[in-house]
């Protein structure tokens, strides 16, 4: 093979990487309209159906979400100013609760997709930030408005906030948490918010029944 051939190939290779890296870091949209396509796959898989398959379902889901959401950018803007005031070990425990009631809220709604429309209007992006702006309409026709925003690292898009009809989850959590510490301890902030785990965990179906494409701005209350 002359030298010719052989930069040639090299470079078809190169390129080739090139479009490959590309392709799979995608824009803020097509990385969110991934991570919804792969919840709804796990929703509508077939052998994941009924409550047997409940534990293993909600595994798949929280693995798909895990992959899309920044979980330390979330609870740490969620707790707000006193955040640098917490010891590691605190941050991690809030963390870790913050999360797993994020996505217990946000998996419960994903599970009741009944059809709804989901229209991704597209992304705007400002350096390492954005905002993708999705609306799903629902079996009624109303259009409900949200918005994912969005870190870059890496090659990934990372939600740390999402808002819907213009209600931010992470500023509402925020409000709620601050009167909460300001009323009480972290401790007790801690006892609220496992509370409220057990209590979704309990009973889904309310969560479920109002379905994924109708959220109240009130659903959030600790």
């Amino acid at each position: 093979m002359n030298s010719l051939c052989k930069v040639t190939r090299l470079t078809l290779l190169l390129t080739a990487l090139g479009v490959s890296a590309i392709a799979r870091a995608g824009d803020p949209t097509d990385q969110i309209r991934q991570t919804s396509d792969k919840l709804l796959s796990v929703v509508d898989n077939p052998a994941l159906k009924g409550p047997a398959q409940d534990a293993e379902r909600q595994k798949q889901m929280r693995t798909v979400v895990d992959e899309r959401f920044d979980w330390a950018a979330m609870s740490r803007s969620a707790y707000g100013k006193g955040w640098r005031d917490l010891t590691q070990a605190q941050r991690t425990e809030f963390t870790g609760l913050f999360s797993e009631l994020i996505e217990k809220t946000y998996m419960s709604k994903v599970e009741s997709y009944s059809g709804e429309k989901i229209l991704y209007k597209g992304d705007k992006v400002d350096g390492a930030y954005g905002v993708v702006d999705v609306v799903i309409v629902t079996l009624r026709g109303t259009d409900i408005p949200v918005s994912y925003r969005v870190l870059k690292k890496g090659l990934e898009w990372l939600v740390y906030d999402i808002s819907i009809e213009g209600v931010s989850l992470v500023n509402n959590y925020r409000s709620q948490i601050g009167a909460i510490l300001n009323n009480s301890s972290f401790d007790n902030l801690l006892v609220r918010l496992r509370a409220k785990i057990a209590a979704k965990a309990a009973d889904p179906s309310e969560e479920k029944a109002k379905g994924a494409a109708e959220p109240k701005s009130g659903e959030s209350a600790l």
